[in-house]
Parts: structure tokens; C-alpha cells; sequence
């Protein structure tokens, strides 16, 4: 599969207990803060990422912001609740993520989240604006990202929707990269993210890429400790198989979420769909016998990139993906190493011009699917 020396220089399962702790019901955001054991950014990371702690919303206030979430403003849904496009008194456009009172999501999922991504603060993690407990609400406001998630961008194009082209998926795949690369090694216990997917990966109008949902995360091992056990959760096709096997979870399992992403990009295709043949459905397996000849490599480029794209840049992409997905999880590189990998990748980005074959393709987002994404 090669070496990274060779660059040079969506079904969900059922949520757990996140950080470990036991949390009773009465427990809050405001004293969840005070009580966890969740350790901040290394010194050398803090000044980048300190921003302003989550505030604490009325359900009145986002009434307001929110035209009472009224159907015109919703921008997303799924089994945890729907996500409203809102404006605050400030004039600040939000996402509102008003969650089922009997959704997936449940009182500690969201107890979590509030508490990640109000003591995690990075230029590729979505930020977290505030939140509501009003009444049996529960509620999650988040900056708002006007092109939605990757997931829109790869799959079920309308026609008035250009694909992204090669530059812009290896912009997203090095921002994603540092996400978890912040979340892995800057901050102490490392956190594991467990749920990485096309549809937590959010894009601005700029396309650079931030990670979001936080409601699975765990603390990684400490110490000695090699894993933490837990029961296995994510979303079917996106989680490790030692992981899925033994419920043993390490910052490897991320690193295996990564590399599907990372497929996905690469061949356009989703990681479990059930419209193809047999043989196809599980976008891994499928892959297989293509990661293990570097000959087959181009044959997985995506069809919609109609070669545009450097050979060269997508062998190693390839490579890099298949390093990933190895089965073993020792055998999988540290989130670190890719990222060193795909930042070499951007720094050759595809030039149509020299290689002589038209005008590059460019991402054109569609009214009727860019503000679609997930929360």
C-alpha cells in the first residue's frame, strides 16, 4: 500500500454514555462544565481557539430569531429533531436544532454536546453559539454554514448543481484532517469523535470544511490504558471493525471513519448504499481489491470529475485511504501523519491549464439543496 514517505516533504445505532461519568438527571450545562473531567487545549493551541462560552437562550428568544420554527426557515431534519435557519436580536444568523422530545438524541447526548463544543474551539470544529433547556426543551444553537454539509455536495446532484472539483475535496479532506487532529492530539484526554460522515461535515461559502455533532464523543485512553470499552455506536459503514466487534475504541477508530470519508471523496459514492448491486452496497468492501493493486487505483475515481484530476495526486489519495482502512488499527497511521500527507496533496493542486484538459470544474451551490445540511 505504500508509505507516506513517498510524498516528500445512514443507519444509526442506539447512543450511549459518552465520557464515562454517570450524570443524573438534574445535571445542566452550566454545572456539567464545572464537574467534567475533560482537560482544555494544550497551552500552545489556546489562543487560536478561545472564544466566548456558550450562552444560554430563552425559548422565547428563539421563537423570535426562529419565526416561531416556522416550516419556511427549516433547513434540515433527521431522527434527532429538525434544524431551523434563525436570526438573533443581534442580527447573527444561526442553525437552531430543536431536538424530539423522544428523538435518538437524548438529556446526556445533549448534555455532551453542549459541553465538547463549549470547552473545544477550532477553525474546523463548528461552533456552538448556545443553547435551551427551557421546559423539557432541548435545544442547540450553532453558527450557520450556508453551504450544508458534504453530503450534498457528493451525492443526488440536481442538475443545476456542479460537482466539486478535485482542489475543492482535498480542501475539505485536509480541513476535516485538522478537526480530528485538534481533537486527537491538542486536546488532553484526546477526544474521539465516533460519529465522522459526510453528513457532520459542514462547508461555508468558501468550502472550508468543520466538523460537527458531538453528541457521540468519548474521552480516549489515558495512562496506560490502550482503548476505552463502550458500546458500539455511529452509523453503519462509517465504524471500525474492531471497534464494531469488541466495543474497544481508540483514536484509530476515527482515523477508519476518516478513511471512508476520504473514499467517498475520491469515487463520489456513498459508504453503504442500498441501490446498487450486492456486490457495491458496502462502499469498503468494495474497494478492497482496488486498495490492494496500485494498478486499479484510477479505476476509482469518481465518474463526475470526467478526469480532472492529476493521476499522480490521486494514486496517493488512494494510498493514504487504504492506509486507513487497514484492519488492524496498529497498522493504521496517527490522524497527524495523514494530515501531513493530504497537506502535500493541496500543496499540488490540479492545474486544467497545464494538463491540458479544459477549464476546471467548479462547485456551484443549488438554491433548492445548499442551506440542507445537518446539524
Amino acid at each position: 500500500m505504500g508509505c507516506f514517505s513517498c510524498f516528500g516533504s445512514s443507519k444509526k445505532v442506539v447512543k450511549t454514555e459518552v465520557t464515562g461519568q454517570t450524570h443524573s438527571a438534574n445535571v445542566t450545562p452550566e454545572n456539567a462544565c464545572e464537574n467534567t473531567n475533560l482537560g482544555g487545549p494544550r497551552a500552545s493551541d489556546r489562543a487560536a481557539g478561545e472564544k466566548s462560552p456558550a450562552k444560554a437562550f430563552s425559548y422565547r428568544e428563539l421563537c423570535i430569531a426562529t419565526g416561531s420554527f416556522a416550516e419556511a426557515n427549516l433547513i434540515g431534519e433527521g431522527g434527532f429533531g429538525k434544524v431551523f435557519k434563525g436570526r438573533l436580536e443581534t442580527g447573527e444568523v444561526v442553525a437552531v436544532k430543536q431536538l424530539n422530545h423522544e428523538g435518538l438524541q437524548g438529556s446526556q447526548e445533549f448534555l455532551i454536546e453542549v459541553l465538547m463544543l463549549s470547552l473545544l474551539h477550532h477553525p474546523n470544529l463548528v461552533s456552538l453559539k448556545g443553547y435551551c433547556t427551557d421546559g423539557d426543551e432541548k435545544i442547540l444553537v450553532y453558527e450557520y454554514l450556508p453551504q450544508g454539509s458534504l453530503e450534498d455536495h457528493l451525492y443526488d446532484l440536481g442538475p443545476d448543481k456542479a460537482p466539486l472539483d478535485w482542489n475543492t475535496r482535498i480542501k475539505i479532506a485536509v480541513d476535516a484532517a485538522r478537526g480530528l487532529k485538534y481533537l486527537h492530539c491538542s486536546v488532553n484526554p484526546p477526544v474521539i469523535l465516533r460519529d465522522l460522515k459526510p453528513a457532520n461535515i459542514l462547508l461555508d461559502n468558501q468550502f472550508n470544511a468543520k466538523l460537527s455533532d458531538f453528541g457521540l464523543a468519548k474521552l480516549g485512553p489515558v495512562g496506560d490504558n490502550t482503548h476505552v470499552s463502550t458500546r458500539v455506536m455511529g452509523t453503519y459503514g462509517y465504524c471500525a471493525p474492531e471497534y464494531a466487534m469488541s466495543g474497544k475504541l481508540t483514536v484509530k477508530s476515527d482515523v477508519f471513519s476518516f478513511g471512508v470519508v476520504l473514499l467517498e471523496l475520491i469515487t463520489g459514492r456513498k459508504a453503504i448504499d442500498t441501490t446498487r448491486v450486492r456486490a457495491e452496497q458496502n462502499l469498503v468492501d468494495w474497494c478492497r481489491p482496488f486498495l490492494n493493486d496500485r494498478r486499479k487505483f484510477g479505476q476509482l475515481a469518481d465518474p463526475a470529475l470526467q478526469g480532472r484530476y492529476s493521476s499522480r495526486c490521486l494514486q496517493h489519495a488512494v494510498a493514504i485511504a487504504g492506509m486507513c482502512l487497514y484492519e488492524q488499527p496498529n497498522f493504521r497511521p496517527l490522524i497527524s501523519d495523514v494530515l501531513v500527507a493530504l497537506e502535500y496533496l493541496a500543496s499540488q493542486p490540479y492545474n486544467p491549464e497545464a494538463s491540458g484538459s479544459g477549464s476546471r470544474i467548479r462547485p456551484r451551490p443549488s438554491p433548492s439543496h445548499r442551506e440542507r445540511g445537518r446539524y
